[in-house]
């Protein structure tokens, strides 16, 4: 299909949770086409705060979202990978209005593991200045929520009702769960899940390059990285003004450094735990299979085989 077709391939989120790994890896596939903005969050129409809105890129325009798949060619899926709409309620109905027999891709984490590499995403950019077990509670209690409003740390992790919006909208048939802990262990068998479920040739995804970490943890080379990254100016130039690239590894190359990844407050594990038990019953329920690979925070738990729901 060729002019300004909709996309029809969707990996929705969880945020932190290997969204960017899989835009890497499919965008390699002959069948696939992603473009360069890898997270548009068109369909979830973010409204930033004041404060956050420099943190934010998205597409707000039909005109320049369908731009942005003008050189799919003839290949056969157009996707976007904006984890902000399995949070985003609205995001399924919207998109089944423009793309009803669309394919949905969510890929999941453990929630607690998911929350804290949120937040160390956000410290490093500038954007949280809390330790994180007091930026979970202010942000939990905050009466404001939304996309570039609040953080989310606790809501993008309540996956059931998420998960449920989307199976109800295109059907469970239609909508692929992964695990990212099965993507770190097993990334071909992951992708040959992908290709049978897009129906796409599996000798291509074998030759996918998936050697190369993507969004893994780097710490800010010092206070002055942190202040320079979280800077109005500085994010304009990095997201409006030089290819997303440049940015990309200036960011990664110059302003950051390879870190042990510091341990996180066991109060917030208590927190979150106290929220999340129950919430991953009600997901193995709808899932119809245990989920082991996301409650590596909680003790006495065996290691996670390749999940294979439904």
């Amino acid at each position: 299909m060729t002019g300004r077709a909709w996309p029809n391939l969707f990996v929705v989120g969880a945020v932190k949770s290997g969204t960017t790994s899989l835009y890497a890896y499919l965008r390699q596939h002959p069948a696939v086409f992603f473009p360069e903005m890898k997270e548009p969050h068109f369909f979830s129409r973010p409204v930033p705060s004041p404060e956050q809105r420099h943190l934010i890129t998205f597409v707000s325009n039909e005109e320049s979202y369908l731009r942005l798949y003008e050189k799919a060619g003839a290949r056969p899926w157009r996707g976007d990978a904006s984890p902000s709409y399995l949070w985003c309620p609205e995001a399924p109905a919207r998109i089944a209005a423009v793309a009803p027999d669309a394919r949905i891709i969510v890929i999941l984490r453990d929630p607690i593991e998911r929350a804290y590499a949120q937040y160390l995403m956000d410290y490093s950019e500038g954007a949280i200045h809390l330790p994180f077990y007091d930026a979970l509670r202010a942000d939990w209690g905050r009466p404001d929520k939304g996309w570039g409003v609040s953080q989310l740390y606790v809501e993008l992790g309540l996956y059931t009702d998420q998960i449920r919006r989307y199976r109800a909208t295109f059907g469970s048939d239609r909508v692929l769960v992964l695990l990212l802990e099965d993507l770190k262990k097993e990334a071909r068998g992951v992708l040959l899940k992908i290709a049978q479920f897009l129906g796409i040739d599996e000798q291509a995804m074998e030759a996918i390059d998936t050697s190369e970490a993507h969004n893994r943890y780097l710490q800010p080379k010092g206070r002055w990285a942190r202040r320079l990254a979280g800077h109005p100016i500085s994010r304009f130039l990095g997201e409006r003004m030089i290819p997303r690239s440049v940015g990309v590894y200036v960011w990664e190359h110059w302003m950051q450094k390879e870190a042990p990844k510091p341990p996180i407050d066991t109060r917030a594990v208590s927190f979150l735990q106290q929220i999340y038990t129950e919430e991953l019953v009600r997901l193995e329920a709808e899932l119809g299979c245990p989920l082991p690979g996301l409650r590596r925070s909680w003790a006495d738990v065996r290691e996670p085989e390749l999940v294979r729901c439904g």
